[in-house]
């Protein structure tokens, strides 16, 4: 059944690239390119601040970096730029039922030993009578960087200057080699 499952994933996975339009295909490429960037900004910033501050100071990052780095990709580009989790730490990047059902299907390619790394899915829908090209990529869970804030055994210190920046926080339990969640990406056609 997994097995066979694999399959069905696979070819589904060709089937749509083989349905998109040449246009189509170039929107994916730029949505891809656009989460790399936006990876390697985040990243950028957040790993000086774990080196010369620490984990609280990571905190600072996602709070006030990370959104104001998805609102300029957003604003520079013509592609809405977000992330999205099922435990997010804020409420503001909670799933759509779009992304929520992707993420699941995420969390079961995993369970059949796909890379974290190269999950990715896309979809042309019809969004408020607009044809969008939606496009996620998984986030891995890191074990060194990540498991600080987003782990088990959260230090008191990190915990009270997360329960103070997200008092909702549903982002914490996680092991190295979990999806954190995904960046999502979405643009009109």
């Amino acid at each position: 059944m997994v097995r066979s499952m694999k399959y069905l994933l696979i070819i589904f996975g060709l089937s749509l690239s083989l349905n998109m339009s040449a246009q189509e295909l170039s929107e994916l490429k730029q949505g891809r390119a656009i989460v790399t960037a936006f990876a390697k900004a985040l990243k950028s910033s957040l790993q000086p601040a774990l080196k010369q501050q620490g984990p609280v100071a990571a905190i600072n990052v996602c709070t006030e970096v990370a959104p104001r780095l998805a609102k300029q990709f957003s604003t520079t580009t013509d592609w809405q730029v977000g992330r999205t989790s099922l435990n997010n730490r804020n409420p503001q990047n909670a799933p759509d039922l779009w992304e929520r059902k992707n993420l699941k299907l995420f969390e079961q390619q995993k369970t059949q030993g796909k890379d974290i790394n190269k999950l990715e899915y896309w979809e042309v829908v019809n969004h408020r009578g607009v044809r969008t090209l939606r496009y996620m990529k998984a986030i891995p869970t890191a074990a060194k960087p990540c498991l600080a804030c987003h782990g088990s055994n959260i230090s008191p210190k990190i915990q009270v200057t997360l329960n103070a920046s997200y008092p909702l926080d549903k982002a914490t339990g996680y092991q190295a080699g979990d999806i954190r969640g995904a960046f999502s990406l979405s643009r009109e056609l």
